[in-house]
């Protein structure tokens, strides 16, 4: 069976229920020709009588009976799986798949994961940690989250946090052998915790005071693949560490690690929630980005 056969069984079928042509013209938003052409070539390609003519009546013939019998099944669970997708589209369901590194998943979605998934209990939400910057399209996510210096012109992108910044830090004991850093160029004197991207690519730390940018390639003992380990090791007096001040806050404050250089390290722009078009957007895309967007 052919495509073609195929919607000329829905319109046998819809014209055996209303026994009329024009009848079912008007359910199918179609004209009756087309209607009664497509009964006649799906009659003409099986070879047999589906469909009695008469000047006053429609009817399913013996054949077309038996037909519509042994196929009804079939057509019911189309109509099902029909109504099932309109019905998606309608509410937040389905599967939704999401990219973002790491700290943006510890930071900004676990803290209310919980009551997002309570609240929309039929999407089945996938959430990929990596810190680098995927597309979105070709990998087959719906969504990402990134710094918003990092993501392309032509996506779309709603705040999900508010400013950070960050840090460069060490502890006190680190400080009681080496002289505090005044200017970037300061840190190529000192041993400093280096992070490497799961893409291969060291991190050059930036820096920016009164809109001058200074980009340090800084050298040091120890390359990390996390900014907790990050935290960690600076904590233990291995170095400087450049990491977000969230994850550092409640060490300065409690004077277990001293922040220099913080002229040289403004606030910028936090993370986004990207995708590529509001065309035909999911209902489940679309409740978690109203879920996560930032509101200051």
């Amino acid at each position: 069976m052919n495509r073609t056969q195929l919607s000329q069984l829905a319109v046998l079928a819809i014209v055996a229920e209303a026994r009329s042509f024009r009848k079912a013209a008007t359910a199918l938003g179609i004209a009756p020709s087309a209607v009664s052409h497509a009964v006649t070539a799906l009659e003409a390609s099986l070879g047999v009588r589906l469909i009695a003519r008469t000047t006053r009546s429609v009817a399913p013939t013996e054949e077309g009976r038996q037909l519509l019998d042994t196929l009804a099944p079939a057509l019911a669970d189309i109509d099902a799986a029909m109504e099932a997708l309109a019905e998606r589209q309608t509410r937040p369901a389905g599967p939704l798949r999401i990219t973002m590194p790491l700290i943006a998943a510890e930071d900004i979605v676990m803290p209310r994961l919980g009551a997002f998934l309570l609240e929309y209990p039929e999407i089945e939400l996938e959430l990929r940690t990596d810190d680098r910057f995927e597309d979105i399209v070709e990998k087959g996510f719906d969504a990402g989250l990134r710094l918003g210096e990092h993501l392309e012109a032509d996506m779309i992108a709603v705040r999900a946090s508010g400013p950070w910044r960050g840090l460069v830090v060490g502890a006190p004991a680190y400080f009681e052998k080496y002289p505090k850093p005044l200017q970037p160029r300061d840190l190529m004197q000192h041993r400093c915790i280096r992070r490497r991207f799961s893409s291969g690519r060291i991190y050059r730390w930036e820096l920016e005071k009164d809109g001058r940018l200074v980009t340090v390639d800084v050298s040091g003992p120890l390359i990390v693949s996390d900014q907790r380990l990050m935290r960690a090791a600076a904590m233990d007096g291995a170095g400087l560490a450049y990491v977000f001040d969230q994850r550092v806050a409640e060490d300065i404050a409690a004077g277990r690690l001293v922040a220099v250089l913080e002229d040289w390290c403004p606030a910028f722009d936090g993370f986004s929630i990207y995708y590529p078009s509001r065309r035909q957007m999911r209902p489940a895309l679309r409740a978690f980005v109203d879920f996560f967007r930032y509101r200051s």
